[in-house]
């Protein structure tokens, strides 16, 4: 069938057959693109299973969806934005910006879009990536997957939850069909979603029910709307908005020194979150209840002014005995209460560490990426590159996640380190590359040990940044610059690498020849 490129007046035939595939266009994906672009590198495509870029932005437009880093800093460092209209942004206007910034490079004809990608298979005989998505199949040399940590929705396996017969949906796919008005709602989870959904919906429904497993810490959101006079010099005085980026950048890096190095530190902000408690909540009981028993960092400290007076009111109540039982019409919790609703709201976060798309990649031996994971830990090679797993980087890969600032900083820093591998690839014609497991391995010894000392490892809390081998294998234990200094440039030697006109030679250990046929070893 033919396939067509979307989103441009012209109806373009997409390839079968590229260089490069970019698996997922939010902030990573296209910023890909758009590195490639730049680069002169034209034989590419993006395959997004949504009907437009944004990601994780794109599909999270529940009520109140908005960032928790501010405006000027969650962005891309060459496409500054001085339209932003506060200081922390809203899920419209971040959706807005990252469309017109796809569009200002020129790199929307470049996606396939509802182009859900089931599978990509390493080709031990051609050296190529065989993707099989909802669009097609294709072959590609090189792999750059940027699906995103918080892109699979994480449905909580709660007795008789499919019995329910009113309306249920997951935060990050609000139906926005179904009216909540003088409803009585269930939402079932206290994130970063929950903070956010519970004191926009609250005036608007007939009662609300809220189910806590674990009390967030929340920080005051110093949020508000930026004046004329800063919009014009965002706009028109120059250097004033990089400047403005950079203290923002500045005073959040501070929170590594308590995250990473010294947890004691971080007294500091469990106070004012303690006196967050204290001013929005009047009911002692209640304030008892959201009193975490952790130290303040130890899982994704969250931001709100709203949340706690929301909890505050008559018709909200906060239930932390768990569930024992969804039905058709209620919730029962383990202490017997049935309370009965019409409507029910999932805000349980992510697959994170469990990610259902590691099940489709297939590597050497035909190996999945869950397999992998699961026998060995979610390691990768400064979260672009995984042992076994040839032509194929990673953006937000193992370990590049953050508790304190911009995601963005992150991946762009990763793009650096991507961009310049395709580039060495090019410039050495190497057919087949692939990260030294020993390489990793070291790698991920030095950074198990840095996160030793952690607030992450020692906060008294189980959370998602673990995973099941009890490793951090989700967050940097360190400062973000360190890290971008670190992926530069591409380090060759640290990968086994095949020449093109010698792909007649493995890089199985057992098989390759360790002369002339090795570019890099």
């Amino acid at each position: 069938m033919s396939l067509s490129v979307t989103d441009t007046p012209e109806r373009v035939t997409a390839p079968r057959q590229v260089d490069t595939i970019i698996i997922g266009s939010g902030f990573a994906g296209l910023g890909a693109a758009i590195k490639l672009t730049q680069q002169g590198k034209t034989n590419f495509l993006v395959l997004e299973r949504g009907s437009d870029v944004g990601g994780t932005w794109r599909d999270n437009t529940y009520p109140g969806a908005a960032c928790d880093v501010p405006s000027h800093l969650y962005s891309y460092s060459f496409a500054l934005n001085p339209d932003w209209t506060r200081s922390f942004s809203t899920q419209p206007e971040i959706q807005k910006y990252i469309a017109s910034v796809a569009r200002k490079y020129k790199v929307m004809d470049k996606h396939v879009f509802n182009s859900d990608v089931t599978s990509a298979t390493w080709n031990e005989d051609t050296h190529r990536w065989d993707i099989v998505a909802s669009t097609g199949t294709y072959t590609a040399k090189i792999v750059v997957t940027a699906v995103g940590a918080l892109c699979e929705p994480n449905l909580p396996p709660i007795k008789g939850i499919e019995s329910f017969e009113g309306d249920v949906f997951h935060s990050a796919q609000w139906n926005h069909d179904v009216s909540l008005k003088d409803k009585r709602v269930a939402v079932i989870g206290t994130g970063a979603s929950a903070i956010q959904i519970v004191p926009t919906i609250a005036d608007e429904v007939e009662h609300l029910d809220v189910y806590q497993r674990t009390a967030p810490w929340i920080l005051p959101r110093f949020d508000r709307e930026y004046t004329s006079i800063e919009k014009l010099a965002f706009k028109y005085i120059p250097g004033f908005q990089r400047l403005s980026r950079s203290a923002i950048y500045l005073a959040r890096e501070t929170q590594v020194v308590g995250l990473a190095k010294n947890p004691k530190l971080m007294k500091a902000l469990e106070i004012m979150a303690r006196r967050q408690i204290s001013t929005g909540i009047k009911d002692k009981a209640l304030r008892k209840k959201v009193t975490p028993n952790f130290r303040i960092g130890c899982k994704r400290m969250l931001i709100s002014n709203a949340y706690y007076p929301a909890l505050d009111r008559p018709d909200v109540e906060l239930v932390t005995d768990g569930i024992a039982e969804i039905k058709a019409h209620s919730i029962v919790s383990a202490d017997g209460t049935e309370r009965e609703i019409d409507s029910l709201v999932v805000a349980t976060g992510f697959h994170v560490t469990d990610s259902p798309a590691y099940q489709g990649i297939f590597g050497r031996e035909g190996k999945t990426l869950a397999q992998v994971f699961d026998e060995e830990g979610q390691q990768g090679y400064k979260g672009a590159a995984v042992a076994n797993f040839p032509n194929m980087f990673f953006l937000v890969g193992p370990n590049t996640g953050l508790g304190h600032t911009s995601m963005v900083f992150m991946i762009e820093s990763q793009l650096n380190y991507v961009i310049d591998a395709l580039d060495t690839i090019d410039k050495h014609d190497i057919g087949v590359i692939e990260v030294r497991k020993d390489v990793q391995d070291d790698y991920n010894a030095d950074l198990q040990d840095r996160m030793a000392n952690s607030v992450w490892m020692n906060g008294g809390c189980a959370s998602w940044y673990l995973d099941k081998h009890g490793n951090n294998t989700t967050l940097w234990p360190d400062f973000t610059f360190r890290f971008r200094n670190m992926t530069k440039k591409f380090d060759l030697a640290a990968y086994r690498s095949v020449a093109a006109s010698d792909l007649s030679s493995s890089l199985n250990p057992a098989n390759a020849d360790s002369n002339s046929k090795v570019v890099a070893k």
